[in-house]
């Protein structure tokens, strides 16, 4: 029987024309999948969280091609992220576990990422809202990509819950403009530069 029990999962697209400046014709598509699911370790110290990683990388597995089926496939991704949202009978850790289980079954499905992925997580109540960042897949330093995606469920998670997010954007900023590593400079291939 698996580790993860899963309350809900929330899929949401967002098509940002613009920000006040010039309105775009093709917007720019961010998305976010979003579970949130029962947190075995609540309320007690437990030292190996081995299982709970390896059901969240399994899960994952299954979460991210649903989020790039909803953005228009992985030739479509331009950048990504993840975050996690512990409830408060959790601890950080817990929310820790989503760097390599969420990470790597984004990048897997994704033929041009080196980047590593970045992320956030907090401790929090129910209906917190958590900005993930995000950044360019091939490029960490593509400064164009830099930007976050608000994620978050009015419901949860509750004290005994964890919310484990993954982002990804099919651009940049809608109105990027302030220089730097542009994407089409992208040489060295070390996930940096």
């Amino acid at each position: 029987m698996s580790i993860i029990k899963i309350r809900k999962k929330l899929l949401n697209i967002e098509s940002i024309y613009h920000e006040g400046g010039p309105p775009r014709t093709d917007p720019i598509r961010m998305g976010s999948i979003a579970v949130v699911i029962h947190n075995p370790y609540a309320g007690r110290y437990v030292e190996d969280l081995s299982e709970l990683s390896q059901g969240a990388r399994e899960m994952a597995k299954e979460l991210v091609p649903e989020l790039l089926a909803a953005l228009g496939g992985a030739g479509q991704i331009q950048a990504y992220g993840k975050g996690a949202i512990v409830g408060l009978a959790g601890e950080l850790e817990h929310g820790a576990i989503w760097h390599e289980a969420g990470g790597w079954p984004m990048r897997a499905n994704l033929p041009s990422a080196k980047s590593i992925v970045p992320a956030s997580k907090v401790v929090a109540a129910a209906g917190t809202r958590l900005p993930i960042p995000m950044h360019h897949v091939e490029a960490c330093y593509v400064r164009s990509h830099f930007t976050s995606m608000d994620v978050g469920v009015i419901d949860g998670p509750r004290p005994d819950e964890l919310l484990y997010a993954l982002v990804m954007s099919t651009g940049s900023r809608v109105h990027e403009r302030l220089g730097g590593l542009r994407a089409d400079q992208i040489s060295v291939g070390d996930g940096q530069r």
